[in-house]
């Protein structure tokens, strides 16, 4: 494994696309091609009904993050490319901890454990008891060590969701867009050749 330049750390890469097939592995191959890991990749509805939202997370330098942002934008179904530091978003992971009931039951210390890093119940069986739990990669690493010794039989963890803290969002804009530009009717591709005056956040 190569090692990270100084200067690099985590950026959260937000790409507003249409939702069609293929896409996926096309980004993915604009990674792949630079050699870059892609840390955490969530796609979800966005707030515009049809629109999707990519979030992307990689360990690089702003200057490659950049590069990385202008070459996702070229693709004909993507709308708007921003990149931000984890300072500059707030995001969360969900995670999955399978544990034995009975020692959940019998161990009162497991269920204050669990109660302070906020998990709660969403399975529970007579073998095993499923918790949940949202928060940063760090709180949701830290109970993994804590359930190993009681017997922790499963973990998962979702991808990450992050929302730009200063940000008038997506939407705004293109509501704008349509108040002041209006078309007789919306039709695909419609405000791909205008995104580079109308999709600044």
């Amino acid at each position: 494994m190569s090692e990270q330049p100084i200067d690099s750390q985590e950026y959260n890469i937000t790409a507003y696309t249409e939702n069609q097939i293929g896409l996926l592995n096309r980004i993915a191959i604009i990674f792949s091609r630079r050699k870059i890991n892609i840390e955490s990749l969530n796609t979800s509805p966005s707030e515009i009904d049809g629109i999707h939202r990519f979030n992307i997370v990689i360990h690089e330098t702003e200057d490659v993050v950049r590069k990385i942002a202008k070459q996702i934008e070229k693709q004909v179904e993507v709308l708007k490319v921003n990149y931000n530091t984890n300072q500059e978003v707030i995001w969360q992971e969900m995670a999955l901890y399978k544990v034995p009931t009975d020692i959940i039951a019998e161990k009162a210390s497991v269920e204050r454990l669990l109660r302070e890093y906020g998990a709660r119940a969403v399975v529970i069986r007579r073998d095993y008891t499923v918790f949940e739990t949202t928060g940063h990669r760090e709180e949701t690493d830290n109970l993994i060590e804590v359930l190993q010794p009681y017997g922790l039989i499963e973990f998962v963890r979702s991808a990450r969701i992050a929302i730009i803290k200063h940000s008038d969002g997506f939407n705004r804009k293109l509501r704008e867009f349509e108040r002041t530009e209006p078309g007789s009717e919306v039709i695909e591709n419609e405000f791909l050749n205008s995104r580079d005056k109308v999709f600044t956040m």
